[in-house]
């Protein structure tokens, strides 16, 4: 069944259900549910970061319902797999799953080519963490701020290089944003996976990169690497000598990446409440807060609307993005 068909019926398939069937509809009410495993979906291998937070995120429910919320592991297609995967399960509460900022980046990268409509496919849960980028500089670049950096870039165009893991991937459009925003020719390195992006900055062959906070704090700390601004609204408790884009005169350099929930459209509207109530409660004050903070991630626990308006807010912003910077999927 194609995309299309899938979500029209979906949306429609109640009005095809006589009046005998209709307790099908609501057995599985927030009362009762869960009553046996959950199947939580997670569109990357495990180890990578949005693995760790889904992990985190199915102890939680596990612990709150005392059903397992059995992480799967389906990486591939720049997350699209999973995604799909997701969008097809059945909407009865018993499939959900992790979604990052590459959900909200996709469309505008791939368009068309998506195998599923990212605004009418699902019903999003919570957003459950947040992850400030800092834009880091090898000791070698003659800046100490953002602002020598923009004149350093003009000086010289073309000649600065930003790595990334990947086109399309977070830290390119974090770069191309910084691009746009400061009007600089800064060329973009891309490579096939964060990790080798840090030991190639660390060695000088690239001159900045950005990356999450947590990642590249210990080589900040230590020297290796000079710390120019953070994307955040607020500085960081892990860098608190650091300033945001916004102090550093750059407010539209905003990227943070998302970390949420979902669940295929057509959720039964208690359900997704429910679990959006347990995970808020955690990541507002309880041991999920607590595990996100010491990583350096910022916490949140949305309610389900607030997550909806941060999605389409966020594929609206790198939809432009992409498409001023000519950016093509690889």
């Amino acid at each position: 069944m194609n995309t299309s068909r899938r979500t029209f019926m979906a949306r429609t398939w109640p009005l095809f259900l006589g009046a005998s069937l209709a307790p099908r509809i609501t057995w599985a009410d927030s009362a009762k549910y869960p009553d046996k495993p959950v199947h939580f979906y997670v569109p990357y291998p495990p180890g990578a970061a949005t693995d760790t937070i889904g992990r985190m995120t199915a102890q939680v429910y596990a612990q709150a319902y005392g059903q397992p919320f059995v992480v799967e592991n389906r990486g591939g297609g720049g997350t699209t797999i999973g995604t799909r995967a997701l969008a097809s399960a059945s909407p009865d509460g018993y499939t959900i799953g992790m979604v990052d900022s590459t959900f909200v980046i996709n469309p505008g990268l791939r368009g068309a080519q998506l195998p599923y409509d990212t605004l009418k496919d699902f019903a999003p849960i919570s957003l459950i963490a947040t992850a400030p980028f800092v834009l880091v500089v090898h000791p070698s670049v003659k800046a100490n701020d953002l602002k020598s950096f923009i004149a350093l870039a003009k000086a010289q165009p073309g000649k600065l290089t930003f790595g990334s893991a990947g086109i399309g991937s977070g830290p390119h459009l974090a770069g191309e944003q910084l691009r746009q925003e400061a009007g600089i020719d800064i060329r973009h390195i891309p490579y096939r996976g964060g990790g080798t992006v840090i030991s190639d900055l660390l060695g000088g062959q690239v001159s900045c990169a950005f990356a999450t906070v947590p990642t590249l704090a210990p080589h900040i700390k230590a020297g290796r690497l000079r710390a120019l601004a953070v994307t955040s609204v607020h500085r960081t408790s892990l860098l608190p000598d650091v300033p945001t884009f916004s102090e550093s005169g750059l407010p539209g350099v905003d990227i943070s990446p998302i970390f949420g929930v979902i669940a295929p459209a057509g959720v039964n509207a208690g359900i997704i409440d429910k679990l959006a109530g347990t995970l808020g409660q955690s990541a507002h004050s309880g041991e999920l807060h607590q595990k996100l903070t010491r990583m350096g991630f910022d916490a949140v626990g949305s309610t389900p609307a607030e997550f909806g308006k941060r999605i389409r807010s966020e594929v609206a912003k790198w939809k432009q993005v992409i498409q001023r910077g000519g950016i093509k999927p690889e």
